[in-house]
């Protein structure tokens, strides 16, 4: 028996309730603060009429804390269904391939929005760095830098070959370019910014370093395998 694995189970256990109770904090004040924005697009979502709630901010916000009981209860069932086939680390893949969805989607969902000029007005582009923060405002870089944080959180988490801060660095800045490039082609009303570019990837690379302990360091971990059966006797 290995008494340093004994002594180390209920530490880590106390940090997994100690950060899922900071998860569940941070949503509930967040939903807290923003009640009077949300509570607005709540009849128009709970009609599921698609105007008035996927086509605004504040109704793809409210749809995505509803969505987060039913995304847990997924990651719950893929971690059961891993357990049992003997993979360790259950938890942490799965609760890494729920959370790069269920926190990307909606930011990617947002960014895609048409403005009101939409499919008349001309295509704007700012190549100038820096020049757009200004008008950004704090609120502004605050939602560039979580366009892309759950995938810079989650993905090291996920996949050995992002478990670096540069590969990061150069996934949310690849990412931003397509969604830049997409609101350009699609004549959504949008300037497409490289200031959105640059926030985009910082965001993607401060999440990834708030995750860094939990990184996989290689392709597949001996513990990551699936047990053998067992042979059978006689």
């Amino acid at each position: 028996m290995n008494p340093n694995a004994s002594l180390s189970a209920p530490p880590r256990r106390t940090r997994g309730i100690v950060l899922l109770g900071l998860a569940v904090l941070g949503t509930a004040s967040f939903a807290f603060l923003m009640r009077r924005p949300l509570m607005m697009a709540a009849p128009t979502c709970v009609a599921g009429r698609w105007h008035g709630c996927f086509d605004t901010f504040n109704g793809v916000v409210l749809m995505t804390l509803v969505a987060l009981p039913p995304a847990a209860l997924v990651a719950w069932a893929l971690a059961r269904r891993r357990r049992a086939a003997g993979v360790t680390s259950a938890w942490r893949k799965s609760l890494a391939d729920v959370g790069l969805v269920h926190g990307t989607l909606p930011f990617l969902w947002m960014t895609m929005m048409p403005g009101g000029g939409a499919g008349t007005a001309p295509a704007r582009v700012s190549l100038v760095p820096l020049r757009d923060l200004v008008v950004m405002g704090p609120l502004g870089i605050l939602g560039n830098l979580l366009i892309f944080a759950s995938l810079g959180f989650f993905a090291p988490m996920r996949f050995a070959a992002l478990a670096s801060a540069p590969r990061i660095l150069a996934l949310g800045a690849g990412c931003s370019v397509l969604v830049e490039t997409a609101q350009y082609v699609l004549r959504l009303d949008r300037v497409s910014s490289v200031d959105d570019v640059l926030v985009n990837a910082a965001g993607a690379v401060l999440a990834a370093l708030a995750s860094r302990r939990w990184w996989r360091t290689t392709a597949q971990a001996p513990s990551d395998r699936p047990r053998p059966a067992p042979a059978p006797a006689g």
